[in-house]
């Protein structure tokens, strides 16, 4: 297993499943959308909020993005002007 972290994360969607949250996290600064899995699904990621993010990379036979940790990225506190889509994770409808 390797660490990554990654900053300036803005959520795209969430996906629940029965053992497993997938999160999909958008680098602003270079436009990179990771798939960060929470096993644990404890995280709380809201949308409009910049995240750092954590975390060990899991490749068995696929690769994986494990979350360790997740905390607000203060650097980057101001709020998106992206809106962010209603997936039932507490997101807001757009339209």
């Amino acid at each position: 297993m390797f660490n990554f972290s990654a900053n300036h994360l803005f959520l795209l969607t969430r996906t629940e499943y029965p053992r497993y949250a997938v999160f999909l996290l958008q680098d602003r600064d270079t436009q990179r959308v990771y798939r960060l899995y929470d096993f644990t699904k404890v995280q709380l990621i809201q949308p409009n909020v910049a995240y750092c993010v954590a975390g060990k990379v899991n490749s068995a036979d696929r690769l994986y993005l494990v979350i360790d940790s997740v905390r607000p990225d203060t650097r980057h506190s101001r709020p998106s002007s992206v809106p962010a889509v209603a997936d039932g994770a507490g997101g807001s409808p757009t339209g």
